[in-house]
């Protein structure tokens, strides 16, 4: 833990960081009332546990590696983080859109905010993944081939030379994203990530804008 304040560079992408920042999401999850849960509240849940714990399994501890069974594994992962939390705002704005069905405020303020956390947690995990195809194949690809252009790549006079972007960093972009519906210092190269900074801004937007607006109307 006194390595990861002291910013050290470690050989490979740790799992742990993605473990906890996964296990959020579940309990974030958990807490959401059963009309929001696209099957019974502890399914989903339960599927994402099994595939976090066979993430830690198939994962190599390397600092460059290809495995197939961890892409697919980590995917479906991802996966179903998404349709789980894509569905909860989906029953949310349709039912504030139809008007009257959702009386109390309080809890529409806490589903909204909830959906909004987990939003932030499901596209750090697909940032993570997608760029550069995965940890194992960041280590090893070109510069054109990175879908994201990080501020220590570009100053030259300020990159340690063994950096490179661990799940932290993309934590931060899709923190930085969900809160200013934009980039903040790590731009976008590929054409697939900025379509996937724009569906998460959108996101973002009918959070704030349908749910939490609704929801305060409803308490005032």
């Amino acid at each position: 833990m006194d390595s990861f304040f002291r910013n050290k560079h470690p050989k490979h992408d740790q799992v742990w960081h993605v473990q906890i920042v996964m296990l959020i999401a579940i309990a974030l999850q958990v807490g959401l009332p059963d009309t929001f849960s696209v099957l019974a509240r502890y399914t989903i849940p339960a599927m994402e546990a099994l595939l976090l714990l066979a993430l830690a399994v198939t994962t190599p501890k390397k600092r460059v590696f290809k495995s197939i069974t961890r892409r697919v594994n980590v995917i479906l992962l991802i996966a179903v983080a998404t349709i789980a939390n894509g569905y909860a705002l989906w029953v949310v704005s349709d039912r504030l859109l139809k008007g009257g069905h959702i009386a109390n405020g309080k809890q529409l303020l806490l589903a909204g905010i909830n959906i909004f956390l987990t939003n932030i947690i499901v596209f750090a995990l697909w940032y993570w993944e997608m760029d550069g195809g995965g940890p194992g194949e960041r280590a090893r690809i070109e510069r054109f081939e990175q879908d994201f252009l990080f501020q220590q790549q570009r100053n030259e006079a300020f990159k340690h030379p063994d950096w490179r972007p661990m799940f932290t960093d993309y934590l931060y972009l899709s923190s930085a994203n969900a809160m200013t519906f934009g980039p903040a210092d790590t731009m976008p190269l590929s054409r697939r990530a900025k379509m996937l900074m724009l569906t998460q801004s959108a996101v973002s937007l009918i959070v704030v804008a349908v749910v939490a607006a609704r929801a305060v109307g409803i308490l005032s």
